[in-house]
């Protein structure tokens, strides 16, 4: 990795909001779109931005299932990535906002 595509990663990840994502998709896996909505009380529009940003440095991918999009950590992203991933989860697993976010995830079926 060179220092323009590393400086990038950091650049992504150091939106709060894009922080919050990539917790919530660590731990479940893949989410719609309309979950991620819901649980980070975002509009849409603003939510994609930052999913957009995340997929634009390769960091998450997006499948579509209908009108619905779906995203997850891409396969790059987990491999590559996975020691500073870990670190992520163990320095905010106590974060007060995290733990809400976790616990809202899926509650609301808007999708």
């Amino acid at each position: 990795m060179n220092t323009e595509t590393l400086a990038n990663l950091f650049k992504a990840l150091s939106e709060p909001i894009r922080l919050r994502i990539l917790v919530l998709l660590l731990e479940k896996g893949e989410l719609c779109v309309c979950d991620l909505v819901d649980t980070l009380n975002l509009s849409q529009s603003v939510t994609s931005r930052h999913l957009a940003y995340l997929r634009n440095n390769d960091i998450v991918m997006a499948r579509r299932e209908g009108v619905w999009m779906y995203y997850q950590l891409t396969d790059k992203a987990q491999s590559e990535l996975k020691p500073l991933f870990n670190f992520i989860q163990q320095s905010i697993a106590d974060s007060k906002e995290i733990q809400t976010d976790l616990a809202n995830v899926g509650k609301t079926k808007a999708c």
